[in-house]
């Protein structure tokens, strides 16, 4: 929800309850402190919701100063009590830091279940085989099921996977949409931050993805071959490597996006045209590494491309 924080309302025995909504009224008033005095001790005491809602006070640095540390501990203690708000948390954290075989595990439920950024996420680390071994019909899948929860970045990352599968790939990937479900209603346990609390909401703070992708295997199709051409002729760069920023039914859109981070890129330009798309790639790098750095620094989804 943008410009909110969610947080969880207890609905166990009647004295839990009664402490954890008070601590959420506190919290829906502003009053930091007194929110987080109610749900401290139930957190202790093993609380899931409690437990959630100080993690997500840590998160944001309401009550107590930002610690993603205590966050992401507060986090795993109620989402490996099957707290479903906590596990898509936490998974989230983990991916944001850098600890994606730990993350897996806690995106793909929270991805079975139709949450929308754990399905980008998880579709981003099984395309680029980050965290996960290389599943492209899996990750296609899951980005489908992102692109249409409106999910930024998804639909242009569905674009440019889409140059690198197979038709069998693809078509295994359509079948795959199917088993993920879309995201359900929000629980009535879950409330609503005051409007005046300046921390964003969670998915504005997701990355681009695949903002970081492995090569891609080789395929068979035409297709694929026109996706690798040799470098321009006018080029001074000479390494194999490319990383590519984008498809676009129009030129003028790959020549726009190339003026706004060729400078941050580096490399050389080279504009595929295929499929009815034309496809800008920045060439010339080294080495896995360098396209990695350039593909980071573009600040646009991009895919690495292996010679």
């Amino acid at each position: 929800m943008k410009g909110s924080l969610a947080l969880a309302m207890l609905v166990a025995t009647p004295p839990a309850a009664a402490d954890v909504k008070a601590g959420l009224d506190a919290w829906n008033h502003g009053e930091w402190a007194r929110a987080i005095a109610e749900w401290r001790p139930l957190a202790i005491q093993g609380d899931a919701d409690a437990q959630f809602n100080l993690a997500q006070a840590y998160k944001f640095g309401r009550g107590v100063p930002v610690d993603l540390n205590q966050a992401l501990a507060w986090f795993k203690r109620a989402a490996d009590q099957g707290h479903r708000q906590a596990e898509d948390s936490y998974g989230i954290a983990l991916f944001q830091s850098n600890r994606k075989p730990e993350a897996f595990p806690y995106l793909d439920r929270s991805a079975r279940r139709g949450e929308p950024r754990a399905q980008l996420l998880l579709a981003t680390m099984l395309f680029n085989g980050d965290g996960a071994a290389i599943d492209y019909p899996r990750a296609y899948a899951l980005m489908t099921r992102a692109s249409l929860a409106k999910m930024p970045s998804a639909a242009q990352s569905l674009s440019q996977m889409e140059a690198f599968l197979t038709p069998a790939d693809r078509e295994r990937g359509l079948q795959l949409v199917e088993t993920y479900p879309a995201l359900a209603g929000t629980a009535a346990k879950v409330a609503a931050a005051p409007t005046s609390a300046p921390a964003p909401p969670l998915a504005a703070r997701q990355p681009a993805a695949p903002r970081q992708a492995a090569p891609p295997r080789p395929a068979p199709s035409p297709r694929a071959v026109q996706a690798r051409p040799a470098p321009p002729r006018a080029s001074t760069a000479s390494g194999p490597w490319r990383v590519q920023l984008g498809a676009f039914r129009d030129r003028a859109n790959a020549d726009a996006l190339w003026k706004k981070v060729g400078a941050r890129v580096g490399g050389e330009p080279a504009y595929v045209a295929g499929g009815g798309v034309t496809r800008l790639q920045a060439t010339g790098f080294p080495d896995r590494a360098a396209a990695r750095r350039a593909c980071a620094a573009a600040g646009v989804s991009c895919v690495v491309i292996a010679p």
